[in-house]
């Protein structure tokens, strides 16, 4: 005859003790894969070490800067600016890139919005706006700050691009970091208005936080 065997509880709860094991290794084993390649993907960042990217005024226009009342301003404004990528093996997206100028603090045109955009290793791109704004309140020393600057011969724009980037190594893309530029546009400012545009033409380097 042949024996039957029957294993006990005993047995049993030895298995549960095993599939346990099992389970406690795999939970391991997982964690040190993700541990590795977190390792890995840090350790290449390091290595590579993106450089913020560089941006410079190349040419900025005022075609229109007038009050249509003590508080409220017009404006127009056309400007080019440099974009460049200075690293060998770093990619950029840019995302959500808006425009706008601000003088003594105030902001003098509405945000214009730039399409989305892909800079590959040391590529430049020519970024151009048109920047308007009608009725925009201003401070009531605003008249006051422009007749000081036209007595002097100069006013002092500052051009701003705000956004969100992303590096790109490989095929790997990093979450979203915030983007600021800013951009100093210095114009000769005659004692009285001049019949053409104020402009600047210049190679100005601008100021980038990441």
């Amino acid at each position: 005859m042949s024996q039957i065997s029957i294993k006990s509880p005993k047995h049993c709860g030895k298995q549960g003790v095993n599939i346990e094991k099992l389970y406690k290794k795999l939970v391991f084993f997982g964690s040190a894969l993700f541990t590795t390649l977190l390792s890995i993907i840090l350790l290449v960042w390091l290595i590579l070490r993106p450089t913020k990217p560089e941006f410079s005024l190349k040419e900025a226009d005022i075609y229109q800067l007038n009050l249509s009342n003590a508080h409220l301003l017009n404006s127009s404004i056309q400007l080019t600016i440099l974009s460049k990528n200075p690293n060998q093996k770093v990619g950029i997206y840019y995302d959500e890139l808006q425009v706008y100028a601000t003088y003594k603090g105030q902001q003098i045109t509405l945000y214009t919005s730039l399409p989305p955009f892909y800079q590959g290793h040391e590529d430049s791109n020519l970024l151009s706006a048109s920047l308007m704004g009608t009725g925009l309140p201003v401070a009531p020393s605003f008249s006051y700050e422009v007749g000081r600057d036209q007595t002097a011969g100069k006013l002092v724009l500052n051009l701003k691009v705000n956004g969100r980037l992303r590096w790109k190594v490989g095929t790997w893309v990093s979450g979203r970091y915030r983007l600021n530029v800013n951009c100093v546009a210095v114009m000769d400012f005659g004692p009285t208005l001049p019949t053409g545009p104020l402009s600047t033409k210049t190679g100005t380097q601008c100021s980038t936080s990441v």
